[in-house]
């Protein structure tokens, strides 16, 4: 019997984190929207995270709410996901009080842009007791929450912490649960083992699987996966694919065919010109194409995320120490040990990165430590992070920093009433969509700087230019007859 794959999309949200640097911008995503909405996808990732917010604002110039509405009017159908959390930052962990942070999943769910929250669980706690009001206020507003544990290898990663974590999340209630290989460390022998785990643990909830292509395996774990029962799988379309982003829907369609499972429900025709969309549009502003990538073993010793690895080297280089990458991740094995082994993906990959980094440029290590660190040790980063398995005497060195005193080491923000937190960013009266961009944007120095960038830049592949200047042509009711003339031909249309 044919069995049903299932997809998440992942294209426009992980697709452009992993290998274009978050660089979604409006006009790339409507030239694409209205095939991904109609395309037959079970979920369509969109990068509308306040974190996305800020680059959109600060870097590309654009309007987010503009893009929300925008996705909203495009993508009418299309279960559309994102990556949340209980606060308004991953960064930030605390740092927004909870009228901010529930006002923000209000407006963009509200206008229907956002139709489910992923969120991982094993980095921001149990989400039911650490962050009492998340969970309710979701299915309050009727979205979809699917709960990710992430994938990770150390000595406190083992099977007994992952049956206890899943039976923890399940009891959450969340309507998915996904396995989360943010990583690509998954093999499929490690699959075999963890996966009946987690399934037997669910509580019946259904699983997702969730890899990347870091370490040139994830493919051949989500054939695996598929042979275990798994149907729902997360891939991208290239050039948004591969590389250090998921797998890529065709390898993995080809894979689902030979093993029993129907993917008719999707529009090949509307997912190749999204392809030819995007290609397009890293043509023309010089952006990656994601390429399937060789085994690497050194990613299981250091784990540091692809899109990490590539900030560090970026980093290193305006230093001119572009030469010490290797140093710098022999740094990062010895500081996550220390640090109590935290998984690798946001926050703590950046952390971890960046202290290893300061240990190795200064020549002495902790000399100076990054107020994350501190925070860390206080433990305001939950449980999960790894903090009480942390070397215990570098745990009182950091508390004991003149700084440590000067920063807040609180496990939660004092909650202010909206009315007050606009007061402070300006007026009372200001709209609830002005109050989040400056509140995200820590004032409006950025916002004005944004909105005098003007309108943003269309994207358009080789055959859209023909539909825009028919469709403009078609408004202008002076205009009788177009010729267009051709190699093959000439095309003549009468407005009667």
């Amino acid at each position: 019997m044919t069995k049903k794959l299932q997809i998440v999309d992942t294209t426009l949200r992980d697709g452009t984190q992993s290998l274009w640097a978050a660089e979604s911008r409006t006009g790339m995503i409507e030239a694409v929207a209205e095939d991904l909405d109609q395309a037959g996808f079970a979920v369509v990732e969109v990068p509308l995270m306040p974190i996305n917010f800020k680059k959109i604002i600060r870097e590309l110039k654009e309007d987010p709410w503009a893009m929300a509405k925008m996705i909203v009017e495009k993508m009418p159908n299309a279960k559309k996901a994102y990556m949340g959390c209980p606060t308004i930052f991953p960064f930030e962990l605390y740092a927004a009080p909870v009228s901010v942070s529930k006002l923000f999943y209000e407006k963009i769910i509200g206008m229907g842009a956002l139709n489910r929250v992923q969120t991982m669980a094993n980095i921001y706690g149990n989400l039911g007791s650490d962050h009492p009001w998340f969970m309710p206020h979701l299915r309050k507003l009727g979205v979809e929450t699917a709960h990710g544990i992430s994938f990770s290898i150390s000595p406190r990663h083992t099977d007994e912490y992952y049956a206890e974590k899943t039976k923890e999340v399940a009891a959450n209630q969340p309507d998915i649960i996904y396995l989360k290989d943010q990583g690509g460390l998954l093999t499929v022998e490690r699959l075999q083992t963890l996966l009946p785990i987690i399934i037997e643990n669910s509580n019946g909830i259904p699983v997702e699987l969730h890899s990347h292509c870091t370490t040139g395996l994830a493919d051949a774990v989500y054939a695996e996966a598929l042979k275990m029962g798994v149907s729902t799988l997360h891939t991208g379309i290239p050039p948004l694919a591969n590389g250090s982003g998921q797998p890529s829907l065709f390898t993995t369609l080809e894979s689902a065919k030979y093993l029993g499972y129907s993917a008719d429900h999707l529009d090949m025709e509307r997912i190749n010109r999204v392809s030819e969309r995007l290609m397009h549009v890293a043509k023309v502003e010089k952006l990656p194409i994601g390429e399937p990538l060789e085994y690497d073993y050194s990613q299981y010793v250091h784990q540091v995320p692809g899109g990490v690895i590539s900030n560090l080297r970026h980093q290193l280089k305006t230093l001119k120490l572009e030469n010490r990458v290797e140093e710098v991740l022999e740094e990062v094995v010895k500081v996550r040990e220390e640090l109590g082994y935290p998984v690798m993906i946001t926050p703590y990959s950046q952390f971890i990165v960046t202290q290893s980094a300061i240990n190795i440029a200064t020549g002495e290590r902790y000399k100076v430590v990054i107020d994350e660190l501190i925070q860390y040790a206080a433990g305001v980063f939950n449980e999960d992070s790894g903090y009480k398995w942390m070397d215990q005497n570098l745990k009182d060195k950091f508390l004991s920093l003149p700084r440590a005193k000067e920063i807040s080491l609180n496990n939660y923000a004092e909650d202010i009433p909206l009315r007050k937190v606009k007061e402070q960013f300006g007026s009372a009266l200001m709209s609830d969509e002005e109050l989040l961009m400056r509140f995200i944007m820590k004032g409006t120095a950025d916002i004005e700087e944004m909105r005098k960038a003007g309108a943003p830049r269309k994207y358009f592949s080789a055959s859209t230019p023909l539909e825009q200047l028919l469709n403009n042509l078609s408004k202008q009711p002076s205009i009788k007859h177009v010729q267009i003339q051709g190699h093959q031909g000439t095309l003549v249309l009468s407005n009667k």
